[in-house]
């Protein structure tokens, strides 16, 4: 029996990787600033939302999981392969500038956490873009993975910094279970909006998809890569939980407003202390160093699969010209908008994460009939219970959408 549950555990770390990373490293630079703008500007209220957003969103990995296992294909190879070149490149094109958005947005979060350390941006975002690239580019799928992981614990400085701030945790139990709504409020369904678009976002549906097609998971190993989302998911959204707790029991309290995860980190020296000032600019530092390294290969992946090209992180650049093109190209770009004095870097952050939750459920109805396709699943299709959440999750995202758009213009 302990042969068999060490057997288990050892599988388990072997399949380990994508499920984890891909919900983790979505609190990038624009995930961070998401979350301390909710808590810093409207308290405890919002943080109710993490709990159907996080049940949503194993939903939606698993389905993306269950397909990179079943048809061995990522999803804009699926997208092209179902249902033509002309909406695949369409799609391609909006998740394209989409994601090109959040990954400037994670070089600004770079540049801004530097900065706190006392690192000009412009020694500190080219150094970063250099190592991203020697990191992916000079290794191996495995290698960029072990690198992935260790980056993705450094993440409990973010539960750390909420712990020093020492929150009021029945009235956050009590937001949780009993939570208020003001859907009234153009700013409350913003701010839902952009933190649906920052949990669930559309980058990680490729990557995931394309990570576990290029990690060779078979079916027999499914239940293993299943577990690797739900407790990748589950993680994180703690992690976005003790952002919220930090800032709505320190910024909030105080009535103290902020426009970036920067800002929120400076605003907490004077109120808890250097240490946790600096702790919380390391969080960003370190998000943002992940997420712009896994965007752009998501966005990679994406392109490559929808155009029919050759991609993945352990062929050479003479196998797979386009994807390091791609790649490159990405990051330098960023890397140099980030750099343009008075870029107005904060507007587009947000902006990105809004973007992000429109066009999420447009995403989700491809997805939706492609794990639905017995033709492509076989007996993997979803259930009745997936469906309708997944569903549910879609009519949402569309009502919130548009009450959104309704109450700005």
């Amino acid at each position: 029996m302990k042969k068999r549950r060490w057997a288990g555990i050892m599988l388990f770390l072997a399949v380990m990787g994508p499920g984890i990373i891909t919900a983790i490293v979505d609190i990038d630079a624009g995930g961070v600033a998401t979350y301390s703008l909710a808590g810093a500007h409207f308290g405890y209220t919002l943080i109710w939302s993490l709990i159907p957003i996080t049940i949503a969103l194993i939903v939606v990995q698993e389905m993306c999981a269950r397909m990179g296992v079943i048809t061995g294909k990522g999803l804009a190879d699926l997208i092209r392969e179902n249902y033509g070149v002309k909406i695949t490149f369409f799609i391609l094109l909006a998740i394209f500038f989409v994601n090109l958005a959040n990954i400037i947005s994670n070089f600004a979060g770079i540049a801004a956490s530097s900065e706190i350390f006392g690192v000009k941006k412009y020694l500190g975002v080219p150094l970063a873009a250099m190592i991203i690239w020697l990191a992916v580019v000079k290794g191996t799928y495995k290698s960029a993975e072990r690198i992935f992981l260790v980056v993705c614990v450094l993440y409990f400085a973010y539960i750390i910094s909420g712990v020093l701030v020492k929150p009021d945790w029945a009235q956050v139990s009590k937001e949780i279970f009993i939570p208020s709504f003001n859907f009234r409020s153009s700013a409350y369904t913003v701010m839902l909006v952009g933190l649906v678009g920052t949990t669930i976002a559309p980058w990680m549906q490729f990557y995931l998809q394309s990570s576990i097609v290029e990690k060779g998971i078979s079916i027999e190993n499914y239940k293993h890569s299943k577990l690797d989302v739900i407790s990748g998911t589950i993680v994180a959204k703690v992690f976005a939980l003790f952002i919220m707790v930090a800032c709505a029991s320190t910024l909030f309290k105080n009535g103290i407003r902020i426009d970036t995860a920067a800002d929120a980190a400076m605003a907490l020296e004077p109120l808890v202390g250097k240490f946790c000032c600096y702790l919380f600019a390391f969080g960003l530092l370190n998000a943002s160093l992940a997420a712009a390294s896994i965007i752009p290969l998501s966005t990679t992946y994406s392109i490559c699969e929808g155009m029919g090209w050759e991609s993945g992180v352990n062929k050479r650049f003479n196998e797979a010209p386009q994807f390091y093109i791609i790649f490159t190209g990405l990051i330098v770009v960023s890397a140099l908008v980030v750099l343009i004095p008075k870029f107005p870097l904060i507007l587009g952050m947000y902006i990105s994460q809004v973007i992000n939750g429109i066009l999420l459920p447009f995403l989700l109805i491809f997805i939706l009939l492609l794990v639905n396709k017995r033709e492509l699943m076989g007996g993997y299709i979803n259930s009745k219970a997936f469906n309708f959440i997944a569903w549910a999750t879609v009519v949402v995202m569309i009502v919130l959408s548009a009450g959104m758009l309704f109450t700005i213009f």
